[in-house]
C-alpha cells in the first residue's frame, strides 16, 4: 500500500512539473480499451501476441472443452490474479462453470504455459513511436508451493518477486525489447511470461500469460532483493518518465471517465 501511495504521490508531482493533467494517466493506453465492453479485454489483447508467443485462450461460453489440462479460467476484465481459477481435468471445469453467476459469460480459459520460470517485465518506451525503451525490468517470479501450474500474484503469500534486470546486458535488454515492442504500442505495459530460462526469454523462447495495460505497477518494486534506497530512486524515475509520455497522448484519447467506466462494467459484473 504504501508503495503505491509513493507512486501517486510522486507521478502527481511529476505531472504538476511538467504541467500534465495527472488524470491522464488512465488514457495511457486508450487505444486499445474496448468502448463496447468498457474494459481492456484480455481477448483482444491476447489477439495482438504473434502465434509463436501466444496461448490458445477463448471466450468461455460452455460449449467448447479443452484439449488437455490443466487450464486457467480467468475473467475478461481483471487484474493481479484475482478471480482466476485453475481446472485440472473435465470435471473441475464443469463445477467452475456452475458456480458462475447467471449472466457473467466474460470469461476466458487459457491453456497452461509449459515454461518452468514465470517473469514479469515492466516497460515504459521513450516516445509512443520510438524504438527505445526508457525503462525495463525483469522480475522473476519465485513460488515457494509444490504446485507445477500455481497462480501467482500479490496476494498469493507463496509468490515472491525477485530483481533479475541486473542479470541482463544492454543487448540482452535490447533483444527483449526488440521482441515485445512489436506486440503493440504501448505507452506502459507489464507483460507475465513463461520460459525456461531467462536466457530462452532473451532468446525469445517463451509464451506470454498476459499483458497488463490498465495502471500496471512495476514489480521490481516488491523484490526482496532490492533496497530501499535502490526502490525509491526507481519508483520516482518510474513516475517522471510516465507524466513525460502522458504528455504524448493526442487530444481525442483524453477521456476523463475511463477509469469510471471501467469500475462500472466490474461493479455490474459482480
Amino acid at each position: 500500500m504504501m508503495i503505491r501511495i509513493l507512486l501517486v504521490t510522486s507521478y502527481i508531482v511529476s505531472c504538476l512539473r511538467l504541467r500534465v493533467m495527472p488524470w491522464h494517466y488512465f488514457q495511457l493506453n486508450a487505444s486499445y480499451f474496448n468502448k463496447g465492453k468498457g474494459i481492456y479485454s484480455k481477448q483482444d489483447i491476447n489477439d495482438l501476441i504473434p502465434i509463436e508467443w501466444r496461448l490458445d485462450q477463448w471466450l468461455d461460453s460452455g460449449d467448447k472443452q479443452p484439449e488437455s489440462y490443466p487450464v486457467f479460467v480467468k475473467p475478461e476484465w481483471g487484474q493481479n490474479s484475482k478471480g482466476i481459477l485453475r481446472a485440472d481435468n473435465r470435471n473441475e471445469l464443469d463445477d467452475i462453470r456452475c458456480q458462475r453467476a447467471t449472466g457473467q459469460s466474460h470469461y476466458l480459459i487459457q491453456e497452461a504455459a509449459k515454461g518452468k520460470i514465470e517473469f514479469e517485465v515492466f516497460i515504459i518506451p521513450s516516445d509512443i513511436a520510438s524504438d527505445r525503451y526508457a525503462m525495463l525490468s525483469v522480475t522473476q517470479v519465485i513460488n515457494h508451493s509444490s504446485d507445477n501450474f500455481p497462480i501467482n500474484g500479490i496476494y498469493n503469500k507463496q509468490t515472491e518477486y525477485q530483481d533479475v534486470t541486473k542479470l541482463l546486458s544492454k543487448e540482452s535488454s535490447n533483444a527483449l525489447w526488440e521482441n515485445l515492442r512489436t506486440i503493440g504500442d504501448f505507452r506502459i505495459s507489464r507483460f507475465g511470461v513463461r520460459a525456461d530460462s531467462l536466457t530462452k526469454l532473451i532468446e525469445g523462447d517463451f509464451k506470454v500469460i498476459e499483458i497488463n495495460l490498465f495502471v500496471p505497477m512495476p514489480l521490481v518494486l516488491l523484490t526482496k532483493n532490492t533496497s530501499l534506497k535502490k526502490k525509491l530512486s526507481l519508483a520516482t524515475q518510474c513516475t517522471w518518465l510516465l507524466a513525460k509520455v502522458t504528455r504524448t497522448i493526442p487530444a481525442e484519447q483524453n477521456e476523463p471517465f475511463l477509469f469510471f467506466k471501467k469500475l462500472g462494467f466490474i461493479q455490474r459484473t459482480k
